[in-house]
C-alpha cells in the first residue's frame, strides 16, 4: 500500500502527548502524511474514552478510516499497542496491506414530540434511565409491544459493548461476528401493572428495538455522551450499517481482548 494519510488522536495527558510527538516525528521521518482532514488510518493514543471520541470525531467518514489504539494508562480494550511498542506499530504500518477487523456500531433515531429528530452512533451501549423516579417505558421488538418497563434503566449494547456496562448488569458477551443488539434492563420493578422478561434479550441485526416513553423523559447517554434531556415520542435502536474498521495490525480476536480484559494470563 502506498502513503497513508494519518491522523494522530492523543488525549490532553502528559504521557500521551509524548507518544503523539515522537510518533510524529518517526511517521514524518518515514514520508507518511498527518493530517486530522480525511486521514485513512485514525492513531487513538490514551484510553478507551479517548478511543470512543476518536471514532465520534470520525462518524461521517467510517466507511473510509480503520481506527488502531495506543494505551498509555490501563489496558483499554480498544487499545492493542503498548507505548514500548511504537517501533514496531510504525513497521506494521509501513507494510499496510488494508488489512481490517469489523466491528458493529448501533444507531438510534431518537423521535421528540415537536417532530425533531436525532440520529446518534454509539460504539459501546445506549443507556436510558431518569435522573430523578423510575424510568416507565413500553419497550417494542419490530411491531410488537414486548413489555411495559419499569425501573432504574435499559442498557442496549453493540456486540463488542457487550464487554462494557452491560457484562456488570450481567448481560452477556456477544461475539462481534453477530451482528446483532442486546438490551439488558437495570433493576427493574415488577408486578401486576409492570411486568418484564427479568433477562437480556439479543436480536439480530434485521430486528428494531423501539422504546415509547410513558411517565416522564429519559436521560440517555451514548459511550461517554448524553443528549440534552427534551421530550421524546420514541427512541429506535438498530444496528448501523456501516461497521467500525480496525486495522488488525496484531490480529488480536475479540475473546484474546475479554480475556486480556478480565481474565489475565492465569489459564
Amino acid at each position: 500500500m502506498g502513503y497513508m494519510k494519518i491522523c494522530l488522536f492523543p488525549n490532553d495527558q502528559p504521557l500521551s502527548l509524548q507518544v503523539a510527538n515522537e510518533l510524529r516525528k518517526k511517521l514524518e521521518n518515514a514520508d507518511e502524511i498527518l493530517t486530522d482532514k480525511f486521514p485513512d488510518l485514525v492513531i487513538s493514543i490514551g484510553g478507551d474514552g479517548t478511543f470512543l471520541s476518536a471514532v465520534h470525531q470520525f462518524a461521517n467518514q467510517l466507511s473510509t478510516i480503520r481506527f488502531v489504539g495506543v494505551h498509555t494508562g490501563h489496558l483499554g480494550f480498544y487499545s492493542d499497542w503498548l507505548v514500548n511498542e511504537i517501533d514496531l506499530l510504525l513497521d506494521k504500518i509501513k507494510q499496510d496491506h488494508g488489512q481490517a477487523t469489523h466491528y458493529p456500531l448501533m444507531e438510534a433515531k431518537v423521535h421528540y414530540l415537536d417532530g425533531q429528530i436525532t440520529d446518534i452512533l454509539a460504539v459501546n451501549e445506549i443507556i436510558l434511565d431518569r435522573i430523578t423516579n423510575s424510568l416507565s417505558v413500553d419497550v417494542y421488538v419490530d411491531d410488537l409491544l414486548f413489555e411495559k418497563f419499569r425501573g432504574d434503566g435499559l442498557c442496549i449494547s453493540t456486540p463488542t459493548g457487550s464487554s462494557g456496562y452491560n457484562k456488570s448488569l450481567n448481560g452477556a458477551l456477544i461475539d462481534p461476528n453477530f451482528s446483532a443488539l442486546q438490551m439488558t434492563e437495570i433493576a427493574s420493578i415488577n408486578n401486576r401493572v409492570y411486568r418484564t422478561l427479568g433477562s437480556p434479550i439479543i436480536v439480530s441485526s434485521h430486528t428494531t428495538i423501539r422504546v415509547v416513553p410513558e411517565i416522564g423523559d429519559p436521560t440517555i447517554n451514548y459511550d461517554s455522551y448524553r443528549l440534552p434531556q427534551n421530550r421524546y415520542q420514541e427512541i429506535v435502536f438498530k444496528i448501523a450499517k456501516q461497521p467500525l474498521r480496525m486495522a488488525n495490525y496484531k490480529q488480536i480476536s475479540f475473546w484474546q481482548r475479554v480475556k486480556n480484559s478480565f481474565i489475565g494470563d492465569e489459564c
